[in-house]
Parts: structure tokens; sequence; C-alpha cells
């Protein structure tokens, strides 16, 4: 069974910003067809549950206090890449909106609650490195 990587918090782990899930029902569809291989960049890369919220704002991510966290968020995506390539995974369902794992659409860096047209730090690096990546809301173009 092909093996694709999805955000720890669509599978029900306590792991966005404020220690909670964001289960995304339709990952059930998934596991007719794939493993799924939940992970979290942001705690992967270093960050404690629950954090400041971070948003992207030019070339660095910062979080609502001021804190430049561009650093765990790069290492939670290589990571993800590693884990990627260790287990030859190709494809990604990323929770979107995430400052790491927004596939089309993230916040605008001012925490106004505005959505832009961008991508998080991992899903871009994954993209960048030929891995599919896909959100919550694309599901069904995989099965």
């Amino acid at each position: 069974m092909q093996k694709i990587l999805i955000s720890a918090c669509l599978v029900g782990e306590k792991t966005n910003y404020e220690g909670k899930s964001k289960y995304c029902p339709d990952i059930e569809k998934l596991l007719e067809k794939y493993e799924l291989v939940p992970f979290c960049p942001e705690v992967e890369g270093g960050l404690k549950i629950p954090r400041d919220p971070s948003e992207i704002k030019g070339s660095q991510v910062i979080s609502s206090k001021g804190k430049n966290v561009t650093r765990e968020f790069e290492s939670g995506a290589n990571k993800a890449l590693m884990l990627c390539k260790y287990l030859g995974i190709t494809k990604a369902v990323l929770k979107e909106n995430s400052p790491s794992c927004g596939t089309h659409m993230i916040y605008n860096g001012h925490f106004m609650n505005r959505l832009i047209a961008g991508m998080g730090v991992t899903a871009r690096i994954l993209k960048e490195h030929g891995i599919e990546v896909y959100s919550e809301k694309e599901i069904d173009k995989l099965l």
C-alpha cells in the first residue's frame, strides 16, 4: 500500500498551536488506498504545544509575540522532506492556511485573520522536491 504524508492534526493529534486537533473525517476515505504517515513539522521542528500562533511575513516566520521562528519551521520542513525520501512518499495531504502546511492559502503575516494566496514552509519545500501536495479540501483528487 502506498504511503502518504499527512498533517498530524488532520488525523486527530492535538498538535496545532492551541493544542487542538483539526480532525478531518474525509481522511477515512484515504485509508482504503493509502497508509497514512502523520507528521507535524512545527512540533518536529522544536516548537511546543501549545505555542504562539505564527505567520509568514516576507521570507520569515514570526510569532504573534514577534519571535522569529523561521529556523524551527525550516527544520520541521526539512525533516518532513527527509521522511518522505526515506519512506518513498510522493504525496502529502496538508492543513490548509497553516504557515507550515498551507498548500494554497496562508495568513497575511499581520495577524489580522486575513488569508492570501501562498504556501506554508513545509508545503513549499515538499513541492520544490517533487512531492505532490494537497490540502484536506482536495482529498477526492487522491481517490
